[in-house]
C-alpha cells in the first residue's frame, strides 16, 4: 500500500510523485511504457518565458515555476545523482524593425516590476553577440536572463532516480492504491474529451531534430517560431512543428525538413552542422491552452495534472508543489485558470 498512486511518468507525473515524496509520503508510479515514453523523451528542453507584459496568473505560474528551477533541477541531480542538463543560459531573439525595437524596450520597463529584479529583459546590438546570434534586419537582438534549458530525456530519468532515492517505485506494472493522479498525456486528454462528449483537450504532435554543434553554455536561439537549444553533450536541438492532425503520432518527415531549413536559414552558424537524429511526440493540449490540474473531472476522488503543452518542464517545479499541497493537505493552491473546469 501507498499514499499516492501517480498514473503517467512523463514531466507532470514525475514532478508530482517527486513532490510527494519529497513531504515524505509513499509513492507509486506506474506508466506501461516507461519513463518519458511520450513527448517528455524529446529533444528540445526550452524554459522559454512569456513576454513581460498583460500579466495573469499563467504567466505569473509560470515565472515562479522557472525562478524555482535552479534549485529544483540541483536538488534533483543531487539526490538522485543523474544530470538533467539544466542551465540557465539565457535566449537571444531577433528584432524585425524599429516598431519590434520600441516594443522591446518597454517590455524591458516591464520585466523591471514584474520579473521583481530576479531577471531581465534587455536589448542589445546583435554585434554584442558574435557569431552566436539570429540575423536581425534591425540589428538589435532581445537578451533576456529568465530562459533556462534542459535535456528532457535526461531531466524525466532524473527526476525518477531522485524518486526513488526517496523511497518512492516506478513501474510499468502495479497495484493502485492510496490517492490517485491522473498525469496520462495526451491519450488521458483524448480519454476524457471522449468521455465527455465535448472537446476538453487534444494532442499536438512536434517534430524536432538534433544537430552536432557545440555551444554548450550559449544562449537559447529564437526566430521565425523556432527554438535553437544548445545542450551540454555538444548538441543543439531545434524544434518544432505543432500539428493537429497527423497520422502517425511517431514519424517525421518533410515538415521536419523545412524546420531544419529554416533553422539554417536563420540561424548561419548552424549551416553546415550534421543532423544526428530526428524526433517526433505528441504533447498534451487543454482546451485552455493552460494545465489542467486539481481535482479529476470525472473519477471520484481522484486528481488530474495534464496539459502541460509546450511548457510542462517550465512549468514542473511549480506544478508539483500545488498538486502536492492539494493531493497531500488538501490546500487548493491551484490558479482557478489552471483548474479542470476552465477547459469543461
Amino acid at each position: 500500500m501507498v499514499d499516492v498512486t501517480v498514473l503517467g511518468a512523463g514531466i507532470f507525473g514525475l514532478s508530482v510523485a517527486y513532490a510527494c515524496v519529497k513531504r515524505g509520503a509513499r509513492v507509486r508510479v506506474i506508466d506501461p511504457a516507461g519513463v518519458g515514453a511520450g513527448s517528455s523523451g524529446g529533444l528540445v528542453g526550452a524554459l522559454a518565458p512569456h513576454v513581460p507584459e498583460n500579466w495573469n496568473d499563467k504567466k505569473a505560474f509560470q515565472f515562479e515555476s522557472l525562478i524555482m528551477a535552479e534549485d529544483f533541477w540541483r536538488g534533483v541531480a543531487q539526490e538522485g545523482g543523474r544530470d538533467p542538463g539544466y542551465l540557465r543560459s539565457g535566449r537571444l531573439q531577433p528584432l524585425a524593425d524599429d516598431r519590434a525595437v520600441d516594443m522591446a524596450h518597454a517590455r524591458a520597463e516591464t520585466a523591471k516590476e514584474l520579473w521583481q529584479g530576479k531577471a531581465a529583459w534587455r536589448v542589445v546590438p546583435a554585434v554584442e553577440a558574435g557569431e552566436w546570434a539570429p540575423v536581425s534586419p534591425s540589428g538589435w537582438l532581445v537578451h533576456d536572463t529568465l530562459t533556462a534549458r534542459l535535456h528532457p530525456r535526461r531531466a524525466a530519468l532524473a527526476l525518477a532516480a531522485a524518486i526513488k532515492a526517496g523511497g518512492g517505485e516506478i513501474l510499468r506494472d502495479g497495484v493502485v492504491s492510496g490517492k490517485v493522479v491522473h498525469a496520462t498525456g495526451w491519450q488521458g486528454m483524448v480519454a476524457l474529451t471522449e468521455a465527455m462528449g465535448k472537446t476538453v483537450g487534444n494532442g499536438v504532435k512536434g517534430q524536432a531534430a538534433l544537430l552536432k554543434f557545440d555551444a554548450a553554455d550559449a544562449p537559447q536561439l529564437f526566430a521565425d517560431a523556432l527554438h535553437i537549444v544548445p545542450h551540454a553533450d555538444g548538441t543543439v536541438a531545434i524544434g518544432s512543428t505543432s500539428e493537429r492532425d497527423f497520422a502517425a503520432p511517431d514519424t517525421t518527415d518533410e515538415q521536419l525538413d523545412d524546420i531544419i531549413a529554416r533553422a539554417r536559414a536563420a540561424f548561419p552558424v548552424l549551416a553546415d552542422a550534421p543532423v544526428i537524429e530526428r524526433w517526433a511526440g505528441v504533447r498534451p493540449r487543454a482546451k485552455s491552452r493552460a494545465p489542467m490540474l486539481g481535482v479529476h473531472p470525472l473519477i471520484e476522488g481522484a486528481y488530474i495534472a495534464n496539459g502541460g503543452f509546450k511548457i510542462g518542464f517550465g512549468m514542473a517545479p511549480k506544478v508539483g508543489a500545488v498538486m502536492a499541497d492539494l493531493v497531500l493537505e488538501g490546500r487548493d493552491t491551484v490558479p482557478d485558470g489552471f483548474k479542470p473546469e476552465a477547459s469543461l
